[in-house]
């Protein structure tokens, strides 16, 4: 898969992620999606290599009644879901609440997630 077709890929998926959380109730909003570092730009609030450089993971934000959802319990269902996705697709998805960032959605790359 080329990073084009995965970045397509992981889009789509994104895409049904959203609609998904809203059907449950939620209302959500994307952040810290694609970060691109360029030479006029090389700063980042994202570790070096991250996928958010490559377009390939996304952070979104819970919000329920109203309410800023921060931690990573909160956003378990919808990690899970994200992950089924990717099983049902062939596809790496990958629910960052594996390891503490529980907002953070990305499709691996490179032995990166």
């Amino acid at each position: 898969m080329t990073l084009r077709q995965a970045r397509c890929a992981f889009s789509v998926c994104v895409a049904e992620l959203v609609l998904y959380v809203v059907s449950q109730g939620y209302e959500i909003a994307l952040d810290e999606g694609m970060e691109r570092l360029t030479a006029k730009d090389a700063t980042s609030d994202h570790m070096k290599n991250s996928l958010h450089h490559s377009g390939l993971a996304q952070d979104l934000l819970l919000y329920r009644d109203g309410v800023y959802l921060t931690d990573t319990e909160d956003y378990t269902t919808f990690g899970v879901y994200w992950e089924e996705l990717g099983k049902k697709k062939g596809l790496p998805l990958a629910w960052g609440g594996r390891f503490k960032d529980g907002n953070h959605f990305s499709l691996s790359w490179q032995g990166r997630s």
